[in-house]
C-alpha cells in the first residue's frame, strides 16, 4: 500500500471516530428535545384546560384576561405537538429509507431474520452507528455473503457519519463480490453518487461507462446513460465526457429505487421482502 493510501486511512479512521462521537451527541440531543417538547406540550395542555374551565357563563364578562391566555395555550399546545410530529416523521422516514437497501441485496429477507444481524440494527436505532458499524463487520466476517450487512456499513458512513470517503470504499470492496448484474449496477449507481460528491469526476466517468458497457440490460445501466447523454442501447465513445456535459440523476434509495417508473419495473432478481 502505498503512502496516498496510508493517508487516507488514517484520515478515515479520525474522521470516523469523531463524526462517531458527533453522532451519539446528536442522538443524545434528539432524545432531550422529545423530552422536553413532551413536557411544554403537557404544561401547554394543563394551562388550556384551567383557563378554559375558569370561563364560566356567570364570569363571562370578566372573562378576558382568561381567553387571552387560553388562546396563548392553546397555540403553544399546536407548536409543541407540530414540533413533536416533525421529530417522529423524520425518524420514521430515515428508518424506512435505511431499510430499503436490504431489498436490493437480499431476496430472502434474513438480515430481518438473523437476531445477530438486527442487534447490530438495534445498536444503530438507538443511537451508537460506530459500535454498530463494529457489529456488522463482525457479521460480516463470519457471513461473508451477506453483502446486505457491507450496503449497510456503507450507508452509515454515507448518512450518519457524512464520510463520503468511507462509503466509497465499502462500495469498492461490495463491487469486488461476485454479484448479479442488477445489484452490481446499482451498487455502482450508488458509487458514482459519492464519487460526485468527492469531486472525483474521472472515476465517476469511468464508472458510468463500465455500468452501460458491462450490464447494458439493466435499470441501473438505463440511469448511467441518462447521466451521460447517450441514447439507449450505445456503446462508449472513444472521446472523453466533459464534466458540464453530464447531470447524473441521484440513486437514493429512499426516493430513486421505488419511483413509480422503477417500482413497476423491478429488474430481475428484486423482489419486496416478505409481509410478516
Amino acid at each position: 500500500m502505498d503512502e496516498s493510501s496510508d493517508s487516507h486511512y488514517v484520515k478515515n479512521f479520525f474522521q470516523t471516530s469523531f463524526l462517531g462521537l458527533l453522532a451519539l451527541m446528536l442522538a443524545k440531543l434528539k432524545l432531550a428535545a422529545y423530552g422536553l417538547l413532551l413536557i411544554v406540550a403537557l404544561w401547554f395542555a394543563w394551562g388550556f384546560h384551567v383557563n378554559y374551565s375558569a370561563i364560566t357563563p356567570e364570569a363571562a364578562v370578566d372573562a378576558s384576561g382568561s381567553r387571552k391566555l387560553m388562546i396563548f395555550y392553546f397555540a403553544g399546545l399546536i407548536f409543541a405537538i407540530v414540533g413533536l410530529g416533525i421529530l417522529i416523521a423524520c425518524d420514521v422516514v430515515r428508518q424506512f429509507a435505511c431499510r430499503t437497501v436490504d431489498m436490493l441485496f437480499d431476496d430472502d429477507g434474513p438480515a430481518t431474520k438473523d437476531p445477530e444481524y438486527e442487534r447490530a440494527e438495534q445498536v444503530w436505532a438507538a443511537g451508537r452507528p460506530m459500535e454498530a458499524v463494529e457489529l456488522m463487520r463482525d457479521y460480516l466476517k463470519r457471513n461473508p455473503r451477506a453483502q446486505y450487512a457491507a450496503l449497510r456499513i456503507a450507508e452509515i458512513y454515507e448518512k450518519d457519519f457524512r464520510n463520503y470517503l468511507a462509503a466509497a470504499m465499502e462500495y469498492e470492496e461490495i463491487l469486488k463480490r461476485k454479484l448479479s448484474s442488477d445489484r452490481w449496477g446499482w451498487a455502482a449507481i450508488h458509487l458514482c453518487n459519492l464519487y460526485s460528491k468527492l469531486g472525483r469526476q474521472a472515476e465517476y466517468d469511468a464508472l458510468l461507462r463500465k455500468i452501460v458497457n458491462d450490464h447494458p440490460k439493466t435499470s441501473a445501466a438505463k440511469k448511467a446513460r441518462q447521466a451521460l447523454g447517450w441514447p439507449e442501447e450505445i456503446s462508449a465513445p472513444d472521446a472523453p465526457i466533459h464534466p458540464g456535459n453530464a447531470q447524473f440523476v441521484q440513486a437514493d434509495p429512499s426516493s430513486d429505487l421505488t419511483d413509480s417508473t422503477i417500482h413497476s419495473n423491478l429488474p430481475p432478481g428484486f423482489r419486496p421482502k416478505k409481509q410478516k
